[in-house]
């Protein structure tokens, strides 16, 4: 076998080195970050805290909780990735079965699925989006932050290709029970798509966690700011403004933005490792056409 030859034992020594080299690369900022924000206000000012905390607190995190604007913007964020995911897969998941039928059986196949591609090509740019959603009246809420991004073309190719990879037999047989699409597609597809459906959910929910622009353009009050808006307009504009001035009397600035950055990011870094199982999976087998 290829794997007890010692080209393939050397090679794959090396491999486990590099990988465990940019694992411990991409932890240790967060570590870091962790240690700041655990840290007491001299230490973290002065630069002094590496990977390890100085003077224990955990006053940032006490403040941060206190923040009335940043559970505001924690919770519309999760509003958010819940209520988007799930109509995301919902309506993906439906247009993915659908176009992954042969011609035979839906004939305008080909047309849609252009229709589709095309937008993956071409946009109606920032300004006609902006006009959209003000006509509409979704300005300023949170059906303005979900909607535009509902249909994701690239996912619907992913689903697609991998509900093409599904035994035909199995719907055949679905068919001769009695079955419909619909209950087809409940019964047969979604059970053995898991693979796809989680890797699917990932991207989105990652997408709308860390969506920061369109909160900026479509939300007026600060109150309905999603977490990611929130930490980009006091990170990188500076705007101190909505962080409670009494939080500001123990602690930093720089303690501050270390716990929320951390708390911003703990959600996702929770949800991957229970997707994770199946991301590969669902990429790879998605990627794949017949």
């Amino acid at each position: 076998m290829y794997h007890k030859t010692m080209s393939y034992r050397v090679f794959s020594l090396f491999n486990n080195i590099f990988l465990t080299a940019v694992s411990v690369l991409c932890l240790l900022p967060l570590v870091h970050l962790l240690m700041v924000s655990l840290s007491s206000s001299a230490p973290a000012n002065a630069g002094l805290v590496s990977f390890w905390p100085i003077g224990f607190t955990l006053e940032a995190y006490a403040k941060t909780f206190n923040n009335a604007n940043f559970l505001a913007s924690l919770w519309v964020s999760v509003e958010r990735t819940v209520l988007g995911t799930a109509l995301a897969l919902i309506v993906n998941t439906l247009a993915a079965y659908a176009l992954s039928k042969e011609s035979r059986v839906f004939r305008a196949r080909n047309i849609y699925l252009w229709y589709f591609v095309i937008t993956m090509l071409f946009s109606g740019g920032l300004i006609p989006g902006y006009i959209l959603i003000l006509k509409l009246g979704l300005m300023n809420s949170l059906m303005a932050l979900i909607l535009p991004g509902l249909v994701a073309v690239f996912n619907i190719i992913l689903m697609l290709n991998f509900f093409r990879t599904v035994p035909k037999d199995l719907e055949e047989a679905s068919f001769i029970d009695g079955a419909g699409q619909f209950r087809t597609f409940v019964s047969i597809y979604l059970p053995v798509s898991l693979p796809v459906i989680a890797t699917v959910s990932l991207f989105v929910m990652v997408g709308h966690w860390n969506a920061y622009f369109d909160g900026i353009i479509y939300i007026r009050d600060s109150e309905k700011l999603p977490l990611a808006t929130f930490m980009q307009t006091i990170i990188v504009q500076a705007d101190m403004s909505k962080i409670d001035p009494n939080a500001l009397t123990n602690g930093t600035q720089r303690t501050l933005r270390a716990s929320q950055i951390f708390i911003s990011a703990l959600p996702i870094l929770l949800v991957y490792p229970f997707l994770q199982r199946f991301f590969v999976t669902g990429i790879v087998v998605g990627a794949v056409k017949e």
